[in-house]
């Protein structure tokens, strides 16, 4: 869009001066200010920050964690199975009994005395969430993936589509009845799952499921994972970062307003919108204050705000506790333990768990800082849902509220612009804050900017506000294209093989969304021309990949068409909620012709 210069003050007369101003100077609009900061740097901040407590349920099943690794040895453990557990009865009553098992000297429990226990007053995880049948689902939806000529792609996207009802879940009725008995949390509403051992709502995915849900004409069931979404902020001021009480500390990339937003243009529900706009302010407010907000001064603009990931957490994630601890047994003292445990939930928190890109030594995880960058994809996603609440307060005639947010996305895209864009890469680059602390105002300093190259110093470009800039998006483009991230099946998440699953070679579904559909968009041909290049690929990739194993995958390796990705700290999963999403989404965009091969 051409962004005009923006008044000082809003008019005193608000929603008929604003109404009559959002309707001349602003007919085709696209897709409130930071608290300041006050506090005097400690460097033990990070040490003592907030923390939001979890249950005693979550503390005894971290209990029975340690106890099951020390009976039933590493093989094929995964330490989250224990975590969602519920419980039979009570939790005194299961403490009591779980006390009194027989213990080695080492802790460890005879493997059949464990089995029968856990047998005895657990119910298996993933039974707190039921098999729902969407109410909007239909085999084969009118007007599904029009552009989708080739026979042999049409079936294997209506495969896809039929994952939904596989994926599909509503919390147990026990749940409602007895939720100190679960980590699950009750969601009013029935949901969509990423699958495999995520049996729960995650934040971040929820954005490409329901743009796979939109494909798939499920607009009821899209809604509803929004409703769910919004029931966290209610309920605890901020989106979680999955449906369970262990991730009460921490949020995920916030993209519920481009959900309401995608929702509001596929359905025109006004009601919707307003239901949604309090929640989406007070998200805005939660990644705009406190502890992710930090500024910046660089000459001559002045100060500038902007956000950073933040857990309210220090001790070991309970969902990965004995890695945690693991990984902290290096450090002696208790401060430096629990620095790396709000690092690591802060990275969590990132959605790229886990990646060099937080880490000050690429080669060792316990360096990482994720609290001490300044992200750029993170303060782009503040960007677009401060353009997302502007668009639809207008929609639903609040002309003040509109012009506020509007107001706010010229100051961040400027922002943007000044501490992240690097003229001579042609980049957004991450920024390190000077001492790690957010407190205090920080001086920019050039040397600061992240010069490694990771796919989001490209997710500027997902918002109209960049990727119509002509002259910016080509020196972008051709730096995309020297990067040594598009590869033969996908855009790499970075160029550094570190061994973590946020890091080359793996490749995943939202980072091809993003920057192929912000490509897409440009008025330059050259970039359109790369999107539908990208796309092809990445959708190769997947669809051999299915073929092959049977499987949609979390994440893929990019350096050869079909194969799935690796890395991290648990073995790849299946299923798979935004892969599903993103392929869906790429084939109603860009179609594929008859004749066109979608094998390798």
């Amino acid at each position: 869009m051409a962004f005009f210069q923006p008044l000082l003050t809003p008019p005193v007369h608000c929603s008929l001066t604003l109404f009559l101003f959002f309707l001349v100077v602003v007919p085709l609009l696209p897709p409130a200010a930071p608290m300041p900061l006050h506090e005097v740097y400690s460097p033990r901040l990070a040490y003592r920050g907030p923390v939001i407590p979890v249950s005693n349920l979550v503390k005894f099943l971290e209990r029975l964690q340690v106890v099951a690794l020390n009976s039933f040895g590493k093989l094929d453990f995964d330490l989250k199975y224990y975590v969602d557990l519920s419980l039979k009865f009570d939790l005194n009553s299961t403490e009591r009994a779980f006390d009194a098992l027989s213990r080695s000297s080492n802790g460890s429990v005879p493997v059949e005395d464990l089995k029968s226990f856990i047998s005895e007053y657990f119910d298996s995880a993933g039974t707190d969430m039921v098999y729902s049948d969407p109410v909007d689902f239909v085999p084969r939806p009118q007007g599904f993936l029009p552009k989708v000529e080739n026979a042999e792609v049409r079936a294997w996207a209506l495969e896809i589509h039929n994952y939904w009802k596989n994926l599909s879940r509503k919390v147990s009725d026990d749940i409602i009845h007895r939720p100190d008995a679960h980590t699950l949390l009750p969601l009013p509403m029935p949901c969509i799952i990423p699958g495999a051992r995520f049996r729960e709502v995650y934040y971040w995915d929820s954005y490409w499921i329901i743009r796979g849900l939109l494909a798939s004409k499920m607009y009821d069931t899209a809604k509803g994972i929004v409703i769910n979404l919004i029931s966290m902020i209610d309920e605890f001021g901020h989106v979680l970062n999955g449906a369970r009480a262990y991730y009460t500390n921490r949020s995920q990339p916030p993209l519920l307003s481009s959900m309401v937003y995608d929702i509001y243009l596929r359905t025109g529900d006004l009601e919707f919108v307003r239901n949604s706009l309090p929640a989406l302010i007070k998200e805005h407010m939660f990644w705009n204050s406190g502890f992710h907000s930090v500024t910046v001064r660089k000459a001559p603009g002045g100060n500038h705000s902007l956000s950073r990931y933040y857990a309210m957490w220090n001790e070991p994630r309970p969902e990965s506790s004995l890695l945690d601890e693991k990984l902290a047994s290096k450090f002696v003292n208790n401060y430096d333990k629990q620095r790396l445990y709000r690092e690591l939930a802060s990275a969590a928190e990132s959605g790229w768990d886990f990646s060099s890109r937080w880490m000050r030594d690429h080669t060792d995880l316990s360096t990482l800082a994720t609290t001490s960058i300044l992200p750029v994809d993170l303060n782009v996603f503040i960007l677009k849902m401060e353009l997302d609440i502007s668009n639809l307060a207008r929609a639903v005639g609040d002309f003040c509220l509109a012009y506020k947010f509007l107001e706010a996305s010229l100051v961040r895209k400027k922002t943007i612009n000044s501490i992240f864009w690097n003229s001579e890469k042609g980049q957004w680059l991450d920024y390190w804050l000077d001492n790690g602390s957010h407190k205090g105002v920080h001086a920019w300093d050039a040397r600061s900017q992240n010069k490694n190259i990771y796919a989001s110093n490209f997710i500027p470009l997902w918002i109209e506000s960049f990727y119509n800039d002509s002259i910016q998006m080509k020196k972008v483009l051709k730096s995309l294209r020297k990067s040594g991230l598009l590869c033969n099946a996908g855009i790499a998440t970075s160029t550094i093989n570190s061994g973590e699953q946020w890091d080359f070679p793996n490749g995943w579904a939202p980072i091809q969304h993003m920057i192929i559909e912000g490509l897409a968009r440009s008025e330059l041909k050259e970039a359109r021309v790369l999107a539908e290049d990208m796309a092809v690929r990445w959708l190769r990739t997947n669809y051999v990949a299915y073929k092959k194993t049977g499987y949609m995958h979390e994440k893929y390796d990019v350096q050869k068409c079909g194969d799935f990705g690796a890395g991290g700290e648990y073995v790849p999963q299946t299923g798979f909620g935004w892969s599903n999403g993103v392929v869906l989404a790429f084939l109603e965009e860009f179609g594929w012709p008859e004749d066109q091969n979608i094998d390798c």
